[in-house]
């Protein structure tokens, strides 16, 4: 029973390594987790529907949000962004992946839209990064850097439900801890991920690299008309308005379905949008994000799936049988444990709570600090949230960089975001627990 996780989330990730669809391959790791564990094929499929739902808010606002972002495009109001860019970063390379990490960054907390801005500013950018050279897995580093790092060491927005996350995971099982000490557990960590930023756009990605057609298997949602001088008038002024009430809505609703809605029905309603084109910007919507959402509806069902059979926690118990009392290899193995883990149910937020119950008597019994234990769960949750096919973290900025079917979400996004931020999160986050 042990073994379950580990052979069906290498099956997911061989399987999109070799460029099978991801939904395909998350389908079969789950049946495969059934049928190890014990289950029939009928019982493995019912357990991962019923587990599809875990993650069915999060879909249909990623679906809204998309048709959202399609309307703001329609305007023309991102073009009058990006020429303002091209303008002021044209040549300057690094400078320009810098600014997209920011305000990837930036997403997390003062604007706490996650990766509704990525099919909002990237697409209408691809012309920019192919005439500049731009290696786009440079510039999907960059985002997910901004996705996941802020929210790991910034107690702010989607930080904040992180803190909190392991704070309520710790108290549940006997350890008191403040939000305070929560942010500071995770800096070292995420520390880690500034390292693997720089070492992606300065060193790895710094060559000139050619975008190639058809590297993501589609033909792309959205195009942008370069020679259209667009410049800024009331339609764009009632987008912003738009924009800004979605954005109120869903901090004050905590929402981002009621958030989405109240935008783009604003956008009808003024007017920014013909109402004719209602019917072509969900469809285009649903074009953009719809495969994110589904990715995250089967792998919420592979997670039902990893945790209803005990497979998951079979791991885990087999793991502090051998850990031993060296703290270096405690740490170790909890977190191998935390990164298989989370690149199989595609969420940090979602591996917490599950991986607190079994660290935290392990932390203790090693004699780790609550500071370091904490450090531990939230690296093994935030482990394989970068490079997991079925993580919005990845899934996000493929959504942008694939609109023109430039971009291979496993090769461009998945492989370059784990090999940068996983290993620099792990260590630092080795360093984390035996320090603190």
């Amino acid at each position: 029973m042990e073994w379950v996780v580990i052979i069906s989330v290498l099956m997911m990730t061989v399987l999109s390594l070799l460029r099978v669809n991801v939904v395909i391959a998350i389908i079969i790791a789950a049946i495969s987790a059934g049928l190890l564990s014990g289950l029939s094929v009928v019982d493995s499929v019912e357990m991962l529907v019923a587990g599809m739902g875990g993650q069915a808010t999060t879909a249909l606002s990623y679906i809204l949000l998309g048709a959202f972002a399609v309307a703001i495009s329609y305007t023309g109001i991102t073009s009058i962004l990006v020429r303002q860019l091209i303008r002021v970063l044209t040549g300057k390379r690094t400078m320009l992946l810098f600014v997209i990490a920011g305000v990837a960054s930036l997403s997390q907390n003062l604007v706490p839209v996650h990766i509704a801005f990525i099919p909002i500013l990237i697409p209408p950018l691809l012309k920019l990064f192919d005439d500049m050279r731009i290696d786009r897995r440079a510039v999907a580093t960059a985002l997910t850097f901004g996705l996941k790092a802020p929210y790991i060491m910034i107690p702010a927005g989607f930080g904040l439900l992180f803190h909190e996350t392991i704070v309520n995971g710790m108290e549940q099982n006997g350890v008191q801890l403040t939000m305070n000490e929560a942010a500071l557990s995770m800096l070292i960590p995420g520390s880690g991920m500034i390292v693997g930023l720089m070492i992606a756009i300065l060193f790895t990605y710094r060559k000139q690299r050619d975008a190639i057609p058809g590297a993501g298997g589609s033909e792309g949602t959205i195009t942008i008309d370069d020679d259209q001088d667009v410049s800024f008038n009331k339609k764009h002024a009632l987008t912003l308005v738009a924009i800004v009430a979605a954005l109120i809505v869903q901090i004050v609703t905590g929402n981002l379905i009621v958030g989405a809605l109240t935008g783009l029905i604003l956008m009808f309603v003024f007017v920014a949008v013909p109402f004719q084109k209602g019917e072509k910007i969900m469809s285009d919507g649903i074009s953009m994000m719809g495969m994110i959402a589904f990715v995250m509806l089967v792998a919420s069902g592979f997670g039902n799936v990893l945790k209803e059979t005990g497979a998951v926690n079979a791991l885990i118990e087999v793991s502090s049988g051998i850990l031993g009392e060296n703290k270096v290899v405690i740490a170790i193995i909890l977190l191998l444990v935390g990164l298989v883990v989370t690149i199989g149910i595609g969420s940090s937020f979602g591996t917490v709570p599950i991986i607190a119950a079994l660290y935290v008597p392990i932390c203790v019994a090693a004699g780790f600090s609550p500071l370091a234990t904490a450090a531990l769960i939230g690296t093994a949750g935030a482990l394989g949230d970068a490079g997991s096919p079925a993580s919005d973290s990845t899934l996000g900025p493929t959504s942008g960089l694939n609109a023109d079917g430039k971009h291979n979400h496993i090769w461009d996004t998945c492989v370059p975001t784990f090999l940068h931020y996983n290993i620099p999160l792990f260590i630092f986050g080795v360093i984390a627990a035996v320090v603190l």
